[in-house]
């Protein structure tokens, strides 16, 4: 059922005007494991693709309250409502993705957003970020895989194991994330980390010295037991790929980074004390190699 100010439209009703609706979620089947509420607070201009995109996550048992444009946002969380994370189409008229962004931390909103857009180049996820979004996701993204980032983004950076939960500022040496913003920094330099790349640099760095099981960095990205590639450890190319990408990302700010190393045939670890690059190199001098783990 979806309510627009206050009245239920039924299943072969189609409302006029979806610029802003609250789409409840569909009641748990006995079958099902209930999760954990996570709502959405969804905008975009596309009256369509918004439509369907609501349902679509509701399907995923997440609850949609969606709106035509940043303006309708910002008047519903300035008269005290909230949501879990937002999900912002880039490119909109009368107020863009960025102006909104821009609008939203100016208001003082700390919730995490994640841009949407059919653009999703590293330019744009790049300007997304600069203006506060702790994501950009491409809007050909399957609903599955985006309503398991949604729930990821908003359950924060909290252990799932019972260990002692992560500060809302963490420092490792060189490092410090910022783990409300899902922001990296290393040696002082902005390391441009989208949010899956952050959890994994934060959980190797609350656990530095220890070595972290392939199995369990990929739960980060995508939650316990989900599948992918061949075989009983087909997950393991896909852990080395994001291994690849983060080491990259740390390298545009230092061409030595070597804080990441590699227990073959096990996983990962974030070294526990200096050295966190070669002896005597410049942070920003040619790429050499990296002790302990260049390779994933």
């Amino acid at each position: 059922m979806i309510q627009i100010n206050g009245k239920n439209f039924g299943a072969r009703t189609r409302p006029q005007d979806f610029g802003t609706a609250t789409f409840s979620k569909k009641p748990f089947s006995d079958k099902k494991v209930p999760q954990e509420p996570v709502t959405v607070a969804l905008i975009d201009d596309d009256d369509a693709f918004r439509e369907q995109l609501a349902r679509n996550l509701i399907e995923k048992d997440l609850g949609v309250v969606a709106f035509g444009g940043g303006n309708a946002a910002l008047d519903y969380f300035a008269a005290g409502h909230g949501c879990d994370v937002v999900l912002l189409d880039w490119n909109m008229p009368i107020l863009s993705g960025a102006e909104t962004l821009d609008r939203f931390r100016a208001a003082g909103l700390r919730i995490p957003v994640v841009v949407l857009t059919a653009c999703c180049d590293e330019k744009t996820e790049e300007a997304a970020l600069d203006h506060g979004a702790v994501d950009a996701l491409d809007k050909s993204r399957n609903a599955s895989i985006l309503a398991k980032r949604l729930r990821i983004i908003a359950r924060g950076a909290q252990p799932r194991d019972g260990r002692e939960a992560i500060p809302d500022m963490l420092v490792r040496g060189p490092l410090t994330l910022k783990t409300k913003t899902h922001r990296a920094f290393w040696r002082g330099e902005p390391v441009p980390l989208t949010v899956t790349a952050f959890r994994i640099v934060c959980l190797l760095a609350s656990r530095a010295g220890e070595d972290v099981p392939y199995r369990e960095i990929y739960d980060v990205v995508h939650g316990k037991a989900f599948k992918a590639g061949e075989g009983v450890n087909g997950f393991h190319a896909n852990v080395r790929s994001l291994i690849r990408h983060v080491r990259r990302k740390f390298r545009m700010v230092d061409a030595n980074f070597a804080a990441i190393e590699n227990y073959p045939g096990f996983g990962y670890r974030w070294r526990a004390a200096e050295p966190w690059r070669r002896e005597g190199a410049d942070s920003r001098g040619a790429a050499g190699p990296w002790p302990g783990g260049a390779a994933a």
